[in-house]
Parts: C-alpha cells; sequence; structure tokens
C-alpha cells in the first residue's frame, strides 16, 4: 500500500483535485511502466509467517538490504517501514507482505531486469537466515492470528474500520499477494478509454493470472479467492465503477467520486490522526472533526486518493489491480500484458471495440466467474476463456508494434490460453494428486 504522499499546498478550491489527477497527462515519448508486486515471507523450518522483529524478520531484511546494496531506510517512528532506491521503493503490507514498487521504466524488459535483480538480493540476505518468499494470490493456511501486524500507523486505523464494514477487510489486508502495473495517459480522453478498458478487462486478468484456491488449510471453492475478498471488503471504495462509462466520465467525475468515499486518516507530523468514516467534502469546509478549523492540502488529497480500491484506480496514473500474485514469468506477464493493451493505439481502440457492448451485470458478472471458475467462466454470453484469447492476441500485437521484444513475455499465458489451465489449476491439481491433501509443498512450489 501507498506511502504518505508529499509535496501539495493548500487546496483553495475544488478544481484542484482534478486538476491533481490532470497533472498526470504525459507526452506519448513520456510515458512509462511501474510495476508492483508482493509475496510473503516464510521461515523455512516453520513455515510460519516472517515476523517484523528479531534475527530472522523483516527489520533484519531491511537492515541488509540497506547495508549492503545501498537502499535508504524509510521510518515511521523508531521503526523502519520500507525502503528505497533510484525511484523504486520496497514497503510492507499490513501482514508483512514485501512488496517492490519499481521505478518507472521504458519497457517491460526493463521491469523484468529490475524484478530478477531484487529478487537476487533478497535471496542473498533471506537465503543463510532460512528465509523464502512465497508468491502466490492468498495465504494458502496461516491463519488470521498467526500473522504479523506491521508497526504502521495508517493499518492499525484501517484494520479497526474494516472490522465494522463488509466482511473480508482484514483477510485483504493480511492475507493477500497481488501483481499491478502502473501506466501512464496522455489526456483526459486517454484516461478514460484506458479507464474503461482497464476496468471492463480486470475480469480477463484475474482469471488469467488466478492463484489463490485455497484458504486456512483446504479448498475455498474459488480459483482467485483473493478477488472475491475483495467483493466483500467495502462497497463504498472499490468495485467495477459503473460511473465511468457514462457520459460525461473525466478526471472532475472521478474525484467527485472520491470525494464521496469516507476518509480513513489525516497524516501530520508523522502520525496518521484518526479521521474514519469522516467526510472530505467536510475537510475542504474546515468541518472535519478530526482537526476542527484545519482545511486539507493537496497532499491530503493524494493520500485520500491512495484510500480507494476499485478494479482500475486512478491517481496521476492508472494502477491494474485485478491479479493474483504468482509465479515470476506471470509477475512479468501482468506488465506485459497490460502494456501492449494500453500503448499501443491500435490494439486500445481494438480493446474497446472487444467490451464497448458489455452492460454493468455483464461486467460484474465477469468479475464474479473469474473469481470463481478464471478462464472457465462466463456471464451474459460472454466466455471469459475467449474474451481472454482475443485480449491476449491484442496485446501480444500491440508490444510487437512497440518494438521491443516483449511480447515473449506472455508465453505463461499463451499457455494458459491453450491449455484453459491457469496457476490455481496446476495446485489444485497438485493437491488432489501429489500432495496427498496436503499444502506443505506449496510453500516451496510457489516460492520465487
Amino acid at each position: 500500500m501507498s506511502i504518505p504522499q508529499s509535496g501539495g499546498g493548500p487546496i483553495e478550491s475544488f478544481d484542484q483535485l482534478a486538476g491533481l489527477l490532470e497533472s498526470g497527462c504525459k507526452p506519448r515519448e513520456q510515458w512509462r511502466i511501474g510495476t508492483e508486486h508482493e509475496k510473503f515471507g516464510w521461515l523455512t523450518d516453520s513455515r510460519l509467517p516472517l515476523p517484523y522483529a528479531g534475527d530472522r524478520s523483516i527489520s533484519a531484511l531491511f537492515a541488509a538490504l540497506e547495508a549492503r546494496f545501498g537502499w535508504s531506510p524509510v521510518r515511521e517512528g523508531d521503526n523502519t517501514i520500507g525502503l528505497t532506491r533510484n525511484g523504486a521503493n520496497i514497503s510492507l503490507e499490513p501482514g508483512g507482505q514485501f512488496e517492490l514498487s519499481g521505478a518507472p521504466l521504458v519497457s517491460v524488459t526493463e521491469t523484468a531486469a529490475e524484478l530478477d535483480n531484487h529478487l537476487e538480493e533478497v535471496a542473498q540476505i533471506a537465503g543463510p537466515l532460512g528465509i523464502r518468499f512465497m508468491s502466490i494470490g492468498a495465504a494458502p493456511d496461516w491463519t488470521h492470528a498467526q500473522m504479523p501486524v506491521m508497526p504502521k500507523g495508517r493499518y492499525r486505523l484501517m484494520t479497526d474500520y474494516m472490522g465494522r464494514v463488509g466482511t473480508h477487510g482484514t483477510q485483504m489486508m493480511y492475507r493477500t499477494s497481488t501483481v499491478q502495473v502502473n501506466l501512464d495517459y496522455g489526456s483526459e480522453a486517454d484516461m478514460v478509454q484506458k479507464l474503461r478498458v482497464a476496468l471492463a478487462l480486470q475480469p480477463v486478468a484475474t482469471a488469467l493470472f488466478a492463484s489463490s484456491p485455497f484458504f486456512e488449510g483446504k479448498e475455498n471453492g474459488h480459483k482467485s479467492w483473493r478477488s472475491r475478498i475483495w467483493r466483500g471488503l467495502d462497497d463504498s471504495r472499490t468495485g467495477m465503477l459503473p460511473f465511468v462509462f457514462e457520459d460525461g466520465m473525466g478526471f472532475q467525475r472521478y474525484a467527485d467520486w472520491v470525494l464521496d468515499v469516507p476518509m480513513y486518516f489525516v497524516y501530520r507530523d508523522g502520525k496518521y490522526i484518526d479521521a474514519l468514516g469522516q467526510s472530505f467534502r467536510d475537510f475542504m469546509a474546515g468541518k472535519l472533526p478530526a482537526l476542527p478549523g484545519e482545511k486539507p492540502t493537496l497532499s491530503d488529497w493524494a493520500d485520500h486518493l491512495t484510500t480507494v480500491f476499485p478494479e482500475a484506480r486512478v491517481k496521476k496514473y492508472i494502477e491494474m489491480r485485478g491479479a493474483d500474485a504468482g509465479s515470476r514469468a506471470h509477475l512479468v506477464a501482468l506488465p506485459a500484458f497490460w502494456t501492449g493493451l494500453m500503448y499501443d493505439q491500435t490494439a486500445l481502440d481494438a480493446a474497446w471495440d472487444l467490451v464497448k457492448g458489455f452492460d454493468a451485470e455483464t461486467r460484474q458478472g465477469l468479475r464474479v466467474a473469474a473469481s470463481v471458475s478464471a478462464l472457465q467462466g462466463e456471464a451474459g454470453g460472454v466466455k471469459l476463456l475467449d474474451l481472454a484469447r482475443a485480449a491476449v492476441a491484442l496485446s501480444q500485437a500491440g508490444l510487437a508494434a512497440r518494438g521491443h521484444g516483449e511480447e515473449r513475455l506472455l508465453a505463461p499465458l499463451m499457455e494458459s490460453l491453450a491449455s484453459g489451465r491457469v496457476q490455481a489449476d496446476r495446485w489444485l491439481e497438485l493437491y488432489r494428486d501429489e500432495w496427498g491433501g496436503s499444502l506443505a509443498p506449496i510453500y516451496e512450489a510457489a516460492s520465487l
């Protein structure tokens, strides 16, 4: 999840809210690719989750990465909660999921090299300590009570609030992992087209990357339990955003939606101030109960933008949020898939033609079907396998047009389309057959 935003001055008018999103517009030659991927640390002798503190811990990894590889610490109080280096960040999800938020790079090939370098640095430190990292959409058998809690004020507030709204919020926070890509837009119209395609095709990404068929030690009835969790989290800030497909969609319409999402916090002087359930509109009027008389800055607005979690999210770029974490090949294939669709106009136009006839019910139905059945799902007369084949073909053509040789990185998706099987299907087959109903082997099998 996001670190506190900085650098924004006072908000003088509502126009600045949409203006912050509009300021993300860039000419095509400045478009970049930013990847984020999470993974679960585990102790090889006990298969328990990696704690924050101790000789074999996240803190120990942070200290060694800082000392040996030139990362700089990000602190909250006395605790190191992340690292930064050359435009990239290593951060922590609430349950200790270890996340690399990569630097903005030109090609997917560069993001693959960045991933490999990160994994090699971490392995050099973690291996001798008996620590491995498992890349899978949901923790297969850890219970909530077993999960460590990261020392971040934002997460303490969110944990309390998630317990009062929805049904699966704390499961998302502590026991899921994702891979996502962040991509640029050139104009308001470009943002709208990309966001519409991104939302309509997130079920395809959910299906292709589904890797979480287990939870709390047993099958859960879904290929992507992580996606199922998001459907039971907090309807006010998640979902498929039907308004995006309506006439009049633009930066202002998105800002208006975010304005009406209840707040989590305000960040001041290194501390998170509880503003749970309060209104950013009241904040704009100087009537926020948490800070009476005070008005927000653009940094506060940027922070608030990070507390909405739709299937595709706009900040000063668009985040694709529908995929489970998975194998190294899948961690690279996710940015390749979306870059091919979004950064070639011919592919983007064709992708919109694929989905522009879907109504809100079909889009939501595909979202549910993808989490349950992956590529075997269908809704509204649309089969996900057929839609995925068409989308991946467009992505492949878009990548080829870019001329970086990135289309080869779609290989794991091509294999899934040929067989109709995804990572979750493989895990289920192993569990039911070779593993004899035990999940112990998945720790090693799913580790990077």
